[in-house]
């Protein structure tokens, strides 16, 4: 750096030199020229030298290098007019590059959650108890790309480890990777994301599928997906063990009147595993808010109404009443709430609930109740705990299953 730049620079400053006295470069001595100038420019935050803590004085500097100088020196408030006008085109340069990276990094935003949940349960009938509980830590980061102003992608990575697991196994899966978006008044959204269909936690199906899906309306809102559902998360299955059915696809409808909501919809599934054959289901549902209460309600037919040579219900229902609920963002909150099922068989493909229902009653239908609560601990941290009592609806001429489980969860989301 030339001996007038850097007495330039350090006068556009505006501050004695002497207000600086500690030495920040081992290769600026006290009796060097430019010393003083050194010393102030390091103090203001202009020039950081090198991790060595040299200043590298006799080293050739780029117009680059004097740029940035330059518009840190203008950030601090220095009167650099002449300076400016002589790096004007590097500023410039400088400036584009830098706005065009911020935005570039504002396109990706990461979002995470983790969730450590304790299961245990009490298994009876058909079924023998091999285990009475289970624990996972998941651990799960999304990945949300800005493609531009009508379209985004979304990936998640997902991690478990079974806590409980004497092997210690874990695993790591790059679980969803869509893109959504609008086509003029259609959304779309195609790739491979978790689908819910059927009020609450998805009473008729709760899976990653792989699909397209459309959306449209505003108040009346008609929904069309067509896709391959995917197995399974279980540990330690091949995929052909945990696959739940092959193709799908589903209409739905749904809207509000003033507190009241209702929505109806079609699914049908071919190669329903647990049923061994496709399936087919209508369904209608409603809820109703008053004051901080909601109840809802869902009826839901199939057309399996055989499993093999034995009669099987062919029919069944939801309800579900809930008080508040906790919201991640405010800490204090909290929500009851209460369902109870009387589902045959072939009305539901893979529960969402938090027990282990796909492998317990596939082919027996289920009823019985969950009651669960939810409280925010603090800001972006909640609780939950639910119970769970189930019986089969259809035997085989052996004991019917039965499953009461007893979930635990705490939720960290940032």
């Amino acid at each position: 750096m030339k001996k007038s730049l850097v007495l330039a620079m350090a006068m556009a400053l505006g501050v004695t030199a002497s207000a600086y006295a500690a030495n920040p470069f081992s290769d600026v001595p006290a009796g060097h020229w430019a010393y003083d100038s050194v010393n102030k420019l390091a103090a203001a935050g202009i020039v950081d030298g090198y991790g060595n803590g040299t200043f590298g004085g006799d080293r050739l500097m780029t117009r680059y290098e004097m740029a940035q100088i330059v518009a840190k020196a203008m950030a601090k408030g220095a009167n650099v007019d002449r300076l400016a006008a002589e790096f004007a085109d590097e500023l410039d340069s400088l400036g584009v590059r830098v706005a065009a990276l911020e935005k570039k990094s504002d396109n990706v935003k990461i979002n995470a959650q983790i969730r450590a949940h304790y299961q245990s349960y009490d298994k009876g009938g058909a079924y023998s108890k091999n285990t009475n509980a289970t624990s996972v830590l998941r651990s799960r980061i999304w990945l949300n790309g800005q493609i531009n102003e009508d379209w985004k992608y979304v990936g998640m990575l997902q991690n478990q480890q079974y806590l409980l697991d004497d092997e210690g196994n874990e695993k790591t899966e790059f679980q969803r990777a869509f893109v959504t978006g609008r086509i003029g008044g259609v959304k779309v959204e195609a790739g491979r994301n978790n689908t819910a269909l059927g009020l609450g936690v998805g009473n008729i199906l709760s899976n990653r599928t792989d699909a397209v899906k459309l959306g449209f309306g505003k108040d009346l809102k008609v929904g069309f997906q067509y896709g391959k559902i995917s197995s399974g998360d279980e540990a330690k299955k091949a995929d052909k063990e945990a696959k739940k059915a092959d193709k799908y696809l589903a209409a739905t409808l749904g809207g509000e009147i003033g507190k009241l909501g209702l929505n109806a919809g079609y699914v049908k599934a071919d190669e329903v595993v647990k049923l061994g054959q496709d399936d087919k289901i209508w369904y209608v549902g409603a809820d109703y808010k008053f004051g901080d209460f909601t109840v809802d309600a869902t009826y839901l037919s199939s057309d399996v109404d055989k499993i093999g040579v034995n009669n099987v219900d062919d029919d069944g229902y939801v309800i579900g009443l809930a008080y508040k609920g906790a919201k991640a963002a405010k800490a204090g909150t909290y929500g009851i709430y209460a369902k109870y099922y009387d589902q045959g068989a072939g009305t539901y493909i893979h529960h969402g609930m938090n027990t282990d229902l796909a492998n317990d009653f596939g082919k027996y239908g289920f009823k019985g109740y969950m009651v669960g609560v939810n409280y925010a601990l603090a800001k972006n941290i909640v609780a939950a705990v639910e119970y769970s009592d189930f019986d089969a609806k259809n035997n085989y001429g052996d004991k019917k299953p039965s499953d009461k489980t007893i979930w635990s969860e705490v939720v960290f989301t940032f």
